[in-house]
């Protein structure tokens, strides 16, 4: 079935959340496709992790509908709702090894023993934890607590999986396998996935979609390819990617963008802009073409160079003082106070208005 073709599972019609007089979450908007993998990504104090708490039932929803394969469920209780949550603490007993932890939900809606075994079993064989059932957690890596913590919520078998900002206790090179232990999970599963997380590799790794948030708003809805490669403003332009667009203040003048008294060649557009119409200049680090040598492109100088193997950051300084970031993955690494030249190819350029919307 594709993408297009997918039932809904998951549906969010104008949800706002208030505490008293303070809105957070401001009419949001969404729908999410059966199988879907969908990721919140944003800036601390965006809004993410508290709209994914009103999805669980944790966060009383002040005005809208959530809706779950069609189902109004936004004053139904957490247990009601069809959904499962992994949080970022691994939240497991103690006392309990890990079978009675995956099993302990279950027995408590009074599954039946056998069904409980099934599950609990099926379970431990999709994460590869079977080894480890008659341990207790205080016995586990931080990477297998996590594994436990997810059986429990597949051994619910839920509509919808919620998971919010699950490997954030976990260190790097953990964060990377367990990535894939995830991916690998929503493969086999095929349930609908909810994430939340600040950190951008995640999003753009796991997800089918991404939801852009920023100050409880959807700033943009999209593929990691398109968020990335069609930002629709300058804060999803700065957000996404790392390092982050170059955004440079420039001026429309005659089919070009001025920065300074240097003429950039800018993208096909279909809008009219008129003459000294204030713009911002996009473009992504790896874009930049440079050179040592010859009279064409902006001038800049090198302030700093990072090597880090298979990649060079060069970070220069304009005439009139802004800063660009270059990505370069060839031999070039020039020296602090090397003066440059920069190439703007137009089609990997981005033009923004004032209010930071892109101008196409």
């Amino acid at each position: 079935m594709t993408k297009e073709a997918r039932p809904t599972s998951l549906t969010l019609t104008d949800v706002r959340k208030s505490y008293g007089s303070l809105a957070v979450i401001h009419g949001v908007d969404l729908t999410i496709g059966e199988g879907e993998f969908v990721v919140f990504v944003g800036p601390s104090g965006c809004g993410k992790s508290t709209l994914l708490r009103m999805i669980a039932g944790l966060e009383e929803v002040t005005d809208g509908e959530v809706a779950i394969k069609g189902r109004d469920v936004t004053d139904l209780d957490p247990s009601d709702r069809g959904i499962a949550m992994v949080f970022q603490s691994y939240a497991l007993y103690p006392h309990m090894t890990v079978r009675d932890n995956l099993a302990f939900g279950l027995k408590m809606s009074r599954t039946d023993a056998a069904e409980i075994n099934r599950r609990v079993g099926q379970a431990s064989a999709i994460l590869k934890i079977e080894h480890l059932l008659d341990r207790r957690p205080g016995q586990l890596s931080g990477g297998q607590r996590q594994r436990v913590a997810i059986g429990r919520a597949i051994v619910r078998k839920p509509d919808v999986f919620l998971f919010d900002e699950p490997l954030s206790n976990l260190d790097a090179e953990l964060r990377v396998s367990m990535r894939i232990e995830i991916a690998r999970l929503h493969r086999d599963l095929g349930n609908t996935m909810v994430y939340v997380t600040h950190d951008q590799t995640e999003a753009m790794t796991l997800a089918d979609r991404i939801v852009i948030l920023r100050d409880g708003r959807i700033e943009q809805v999209g593929t990691p390819r398109q968020v990335y490669e069609d930002p629709a403003n300058t804060f999803v332009a700065g957000f996404i990617g790392s390092p982050r667009m170059n955004l440079l203040e420039g001026t429309w003048s005659e089919g070009v963008v001025r920065v300074g008294d240097a003429p950039l060649p800018a993208p096909a557009l279909q809008a009219t802009l008129a003459d000294r119409t204030p713009l911002t200049f996009g473009i992504r680090p790896e874009h930049i073409q440079i050179s040592t040598e010859g009279v064409d492109g902006l001038p800049a100088v090198v302030e700093f160079s990072e090597y880090l193997g298979g990649t060079c950051y060069i970070y220069c300084r304009l005439a009139e003082g802004q800063v660009v970031t270059i990505e370069s993955r060839g031999d070039l690494q020039p020296a602090s106070g090397d003066r440059i030249r920069l190439e703007f190819p137009p089609v990997r350029s981005f033009l923004f208005n004032t209010d930071g919307v892109r101008v196409r």
